[in-house]
């Protein structure tokens, strides 16, 4: 009779992409863990569950249950949404490019996105109508004419040009925080105090109805581009090498442009300007599985979703019971990486 050994048992060995995933959800549950069940009145991780079987848990009141429902909840979801957004459509610029400096916020698609969107806010104090209820479709067409401006003017036979695409991108900021400006001249106090939220980033204002309002545009934008990850892997070879494989470049070019401007507006709509999470966030998970979208793109939006509630944690705590602007939080960790990639690349723009 033949007699089992563990030599007969091969155990399940995971890729280096397998494990960072796993590590990304073991991080995104910790911080789910904190991002719920912690507030200004403590921390217990309890919380963070017991809003699913709240006769379970009698240590805690109907209140606690009600904030956490109506107020982190929400707020943790869209953190989530927003990471997965961003890294997103941060990767998909990058393979759009074909360089890993591309950024919707470094090249104008962000400010163009908030810019319209302020001018929404504006205009509804004058006009009288509800500028909530139309911001993430006016912070999409932001979003996807300054897009498609940018491209076309880096383009250059078939390429596109970095420098030209930093340049226009530094010029479509200023121009947009300039408008800004002009308009915060115009706003009354309760436009002005939104205006400010715009320009900064939070998440403060989540809430069901804003997230159900958005999500169509969200998850359009998520499985649009998820859908388009291995034409996208084909582009990054070069266009012409795309092209001999069967990829219609310039329908894949066009879905790329309007799915990300779709994104970006529905994220600048919910949240304002949130800067360099699409570029820092598909930088890292570059640096771990490479550059195959198949295995770079799902780790990158994990990372995503990281680096959204890890920021927002800390925007949460750092000058507590106060709040600081989560995008002043994901500025302070992107800028320094941002030099660094300028750095590294500079011989290769010469």
């Amino acid at each position: 009779m033949n007699t089992l050994t563990l030599s007969h048992f091969n155990p399940v060995t995971l890729s280096p992409t397998h494990k960072w995933m796993l590590v990304a959800s073991m991080c995104i549950f910790a911080l789910a863990l904190l991002s719920i069940g912690y507030g200004p009145a403590g921390w217990d991780w309890r919380l963070a569950i017991a809003w699913l079987a709240p006769e379970r848990f009698n240590q805690f009141n109907a209140l606690q249950i009600n904030v956490v429902m109506q107020i982190r909840l929400p707020r943790f979801i869209l953190a989530v949404l927003v990471g997965l957004v961003l890294a997103q459509t941060g990767a998909s610029t990058q393979a759009l490019c074909r360089n890993p400096l591309a950024d919707p916020s470094i090249i104008g698609i962000s400010a163009g996105a908030a810019m319209v969107a302020v001018a929404f806010i504006a205009l509804s104090a004058q006009f009288n109508f509800n500028a909530q209820l139309y911001l993430p479709y006016a912070s999409f067409l932001g979003a996807l004419g300054v897009t498609s401006l940018v491209y076309f003017i880096a383009k250059q036979q078939g390429q596109i040009n970095i420098t030209t695409l930093i340049l226009v991108g530094v010029a479509i900021n200023a121009l947009a925080f300039a408008v800004i400006g002009i308009l915060s001249f115009f706003a009354d106090d309760s436009a002005l105090r939104l205006i400010n939220y715009w320009t900064m980033g939070s998440l403060g204002g989540a809430s069901w109805s804003t997230i159900i309002q958005a999500a169509p545009l969200l998850l359009i934008s998520l499985i649009g581009l998820w859908r388009l990850k291995e034409p996208m892997n084909l582009l990054l070879i070069g266009e012409s090498q795309a092209q001999y494989l069967g990829v219609d470049t310039n329908k894949l070019k066009l879905y790329v442009i309007i799915l990300v401007a779709l994104g970006v507006g529905a994220v600048v709509a919910l949240t304002g300007l949130i800067g360099f999470v699409g570029l820092v966030v598909p930088h890292i998970a570059r640096l771990m599985v490479g550059p195959h979208l198949r295995n770079m793109l799902p780790l990158c939006m994990l990372i995503g979703v990281v680096v959204l509630l890890l920021s927002d944690w800390l925007a949460r705590i750092v000058i507590m019971p106060a709040e600081l602007p989560i995008g002043i939080i994901t500025a302070l960790l992107g800028a320094p990486l941002f030099i660094y990639l300028i750095v590294k690349n500079k011989r290769g723009w010469s």
